[in-house]
């Protein structure tokens, strides 16, 4: 089995959980500690020894070319390409992105999580056992719904849909390891999740694999309460939750864990609790926020207890 060292990266999500913050970035690009959040997966695949990096585009598409003027991350090259007119989902996305991928294994890492889980077990177990498609799993979380055989280290089923009488007991990451031997799995240009893919996998008796990786954080910041829930956790772990460039006037009054970007104002008399300014916002005098989130360039103002500007 060949090294992994390119990724796919899904970017064309429309985050429509998370709006109006959507209104302004593709889910992806939201800011995580004053940074895009899919440059946390950008980062998390490098250090796994991924040297090319693969994005699907689809909202806001130019928002990415902005993020990424040069189309790299720290030297790793990044290729983008957009879905349009419409979304093809992740087994279509995939599709999409054959020719740039090559005959080459990848991984594929959704990009609307946020976690530093060890990927070396999963790459390994891909490369070992020789499997088709590996799924990063967890055995705690939000959503389990995969049925996996640890004997055997196979996947089941899916939520009960083969009918085995398993609705699963294990999460899937969004993360996972394939062999170049999918696309003849998946049909171009059609719009489809993996999911089905997987499950006509699973029918055929084709190796689709998993490894159980319950070490480090995983989280999934497609909602606005997920995403306040990951700032208020990881305060301090990736980065100071107030940007040195930010300006806090004297007498504005923060309570508990509130993150504020680079070139935001909170002015003098302003008052937050557990809010998340992003790059370049600003809270006036008088304000009162609890549990907001202030947009780029957005203006917020008011007695506001979780709503978002």
């Amino acid at each position: 089995m060949r090294r992994v060292n390119q990724a796919f990266v899904l970017g064309a999500g429309i985050g429509e959980r998370l709006r109006p913050l959507t209104e302004q970035l593709p889910k992806p690009l939201v800011p995580v500690f004053h940074r895009p959040l899919i440059t946390y997966a950008f980062d998390h695949l490098i250090s796994a020894g991924v040297s090319s990096l693969v994005v699907n585009t689809h909202h806001i598409p130019d928002a990415y070319a902005r993020a990424f003027p040069d189309q790299a991350h720290h030297g790793v090259p990044v290729q983008f390409r957009n879905e349009s007119p419409v979304r093809l989902e992740t087994a279509g996305g995939i599709a999409n992105v054959r020719d740039l991928l090559g005959n080459e294994p990848f991984l594929v890492y959704n990009g609307d999580i946020l976690t530093d889980l060890p990927l070396e077990p999963l790459i390994r177990t891909h490369r070992e056992n020789g499997n088709l498609v590996t799924l990063a799993l967890r055995s705690h979380g939000p959503s389990l719904h995969i049925a996996f055989d640890r004997e055997s280290g196979r996947v089941t089923d899916i939520r009960d849909k083969l009918g085995t009488g398993d609705e699963g007991k294990y999460l899937f990451t969004g993360i996972y390891a394939c062999d170049p031997a999918i696309h003849d799995w998946i049909t171009p240009g059609k719009v489809e999740s993996v999911i089905p893919i997987f499950l006509n996998m699973i029918r055929d008796a084709a190796k689709l694999g998993a490894v159980v990786i319950d070490e480090g954080s995983w989280w999934d910041l497609g909602s606005r309460t997920a995403y306040l829930a990951a700032h208020a956790a990881l305060n301090g772990v990736y980065a100071p939750a107030i940007d040195p460039a930010a300006k806090i006037e004297k007498g504005a009054v923060l309570r508990g864990i509130n993150v504020v970007g680079a070139e935001a104002v909170i002015e003098s008399g302003a008052q937050l609790e557990d809010t998340i300014v992003w790059p370049g916002g600003r809270v006036v005098r008088g304000a009162v926020l609890k549990r907001c989130i202030v947009r780029s360039g957005v203006t917020a103002a008011g007695i506001v207890e979780d709503a978002d500007f």
